[in-house]
């Protein structure tokens, strides 16, 4: 099982637009590009899946740029990974005849097990470690 980079710049960037909400000034691609060090070419291409899958919004013009379409609470890495890869985990040796029926069904439950995972972590939980590091504490 390996993450793609795609992927991960995906949630790299709803991250960045999650940490700026509420805000409804929208976030220009260069900004987020620079933020989280992703090729704003390549940025692009991603941007318009997610938007497609109705996770973000764009406005266009010189105020234009990108915000989160929904909360960061309703907001899943499942829900990005589905945007951007189609299956969380993808099992091809499922349909295959000469799998045994055990193996088949451990690998059914890890594949539940992985989309249960991905589903359970919002990206307010994601600020909220974000942010919880970032605080400086003094004695």
């Amino acid at each position: 099982m390996k993450a793609s980079v795609k992927s991960d710049y995906a949630c790299r960037a709803v991250e960045a637009l999650a940490l700026h909400y509420p805000s409804t000034r929208p976030l220009r691609i260069e900004e987020i590009a620079e933020r989280e060090s992703i090729p704003a070419n390549y940025l692009v291409q991603i941007l318009i899946e997610l938007k497609s899958k109705g996770l973000i919004q764009s406005r266009r013009g010189k105020e234009g740029g990108y915000n989160l379409a929904k909360t960061p609470r309703e907001i899943t890495v499942g829900d990005v990974l589905r945007a951007i890869q189609g299956d969380i985990l993808e099992m091809p040796l499922l349909g295959e005849s000469r799998c045994p029926e055990e193996i088949k069904r451990a690998w059914r439950r890890i594949k539940v097990a992985a989309e249960g995972a991905a589903d359970e972590i919002t990206f307010e939980a994601i600020c909220a470690e974000a942010s919880s590091k970032t605080q400086m504490y003094y004695i």
